[in-house]
């Protein structure tokens, strides 16, 4: 009724046929002037009525949108379950995406199991759509499906099928220089040796599954060297030395990674390690001593003789090494200078090119005023001792005042001579 009111009352003309008569009437009844706000009443009417008829048709509209959305998702098809890899896929890789899907439904009793019959352990999303392992698969083998799809109106559809994963023809095995539980010095770089020659891509590939993480924030970079024993090797190291007292994590996880020709990683590697209290050598070649500064405090000042600077091939070479192990005696050769098997004493190897901090009292006289050895830096009995027993792998040795820079040609650890835009330059994912 209420439509039909309005409907009549916006008729063209005949609102202002009617409403003009009753005006006249009025007017006439007052004398010939129409009565005041019956305009104003008509208008107000006619607009309550529109807002009436607008409304209605909103929550119409409203209504009838919600009904069809309803029934879209009513005649919407399900999305069937699925499993992954296919049934009959072969040379998948045990780091491949491994799931079942129920789709639009659930999964109930999945399982994968091994051409032993050994189930594989997974865990079923909190949803119960989505199952995936928590283990890893093996190479060359063979993987079962079992299990039901449950469909949202109840329906069951069995799930079965198979794959077998890669078969490497060699695979390639990582380890790391620092081991677990270990304590190191601030300068410890991390390595990790590879024992097959990688290619820039198989680098690539390995690296980004390489992970360093820190109890503090620590800035560092992997960077790929040079490597004399038919491999291929891996370093992080800070930007600036480790804060002392940092918790470290490295993780490699390199099971199933394609190297290319190298091969199939064979094992996921890890390692976490403290780093110790902060302690730097420092060792001016000219000034014939050396200076030992532990957490910012100097702790040790000895004299000592360096290499002798008019012969280049016994010069200590300048720039940061560190220690890399230390030993009570060892024995040293070098027949181009007519000795062999000499037992030195409390000897810390700072380089791999024959540099160690050590005892020599041949030396005595020439410790604090003048360099006359072979490259490495000699100190009295009692003095190297007292070094030898604060001395940590990991120790950083800066070697200043000589006329030779620590390079690659002096051995595999050089990480603190590479300045750190060249360091970042040389990781795999650096371009």
């Amino acid at each position: 009724m209420v439509a039909a009111t309005a409907r009549a009352a916006t008729r063209p003309g005949e609102g202002e046929r009617r409403g003009g008569s009753a005006v006249a009437e009025r007017a006439r009844k007052t004398g010939g002037r129409p009565a005041a706000g019956s305009g104003r009443r008509l208008a107000a009417l006619i607009a309550a009525l529109v807002a009436t008829v607008l409304v209605s048709g909103c929550a119409t509209a409203a209504a009838r949108a919600t009904h069809e959305q309803r029934q879209a998702q009513q005649t919407a098809p399900p999305v069937p379950a699925s499993l992954s890899p296919a049934d009959g896929t072969a040379d998948v890789s045990p780091k491949a995406d491994v799931k079942a899907d129920g789709g639009s439904g659930t999964l109930r009793d999945i399982a994968l199991t091994n051409a032993k019959g050994v189930a594989v352990t997974g865990e079923l999303s909190a949803d119960g759509k989505q199952w995936a392992p928590t283990e890893p698969l093996g190479y060359g083998g063979t993987y079962t499906w079992s299990g039901t799809a449950v469909a949202t109106d109840g329906t069951t559809t069995p799930l079965a099928g198979s794959f077998t994963t890669v078969t490497p023809t060699r695979t390639v095995k990582a380890t790391t220089n620092i081991g677990d539980g270990a304590t190191v010095g601030v300068a410890a770089p991390i390595e990790v040796q590879f024992n097959r020659d990688l290619d820039q891509t198989a680098k690539a590939a390995v690296e980004k599954t390489l992970k360093v993480t820190t109890s503090v924030p620590v800035e560092g970079a992997w960077a790929w060297l040079p490597d004399d024993q038919q491999g291929s090797r891996a370093h992080w190291r800070p930007k600036e030395y480790w804060p002392a007292g940092t918790q470290v994590t490295m993780t490699a996880s390199v099971y199933g990674v394609d190297m290319g020709s190298a091969g199939y990683g064979a094992a996921d590697l890890s390692s976490e390690f403290t780093i110790g209290r902060s302690q730097i050598v420092k060792a001016d070649v000219t000034s014939h001593r050396i200076v030992v500064i532990r957490d910012g405090q100097q702790v040790l000042d000895l004299p000592a003789s360096y290499g002798l600077e008019t012969d280049p091939n016994r010069v200590t070479r300048s720039g940061t090494h560190i220690v890399m192990g230390k030993s009570e005696t060892v024995l040293m050769t070098n027949l181009a200078y007519g000795y062999e098997n000499i037992p030195e004493k409390w000897a810390v190897r700072i380089s791999n090119n024959g540099e160690f901090i050590h005892a020599n009292p041949a030396s005595a006289g020439a410790q604090g005023n003048r360099n006359v050895t072979h490259g490495c830096i000699n100190l009295s009995l009692k003095n190297a001792k007292t070094y030898f027993d604060t001395a940590m792998f990991g120790d950083p040795v800066e070697v200043t005042g000589s006329s030779v820079k620590l390079s690659a040609a002096d051995g595999d650890i050089y990480d603190w001579a590479v300045d750190w835009s060249t360091w970042q330059s040389m990781s795999a994912l650096s371009s």
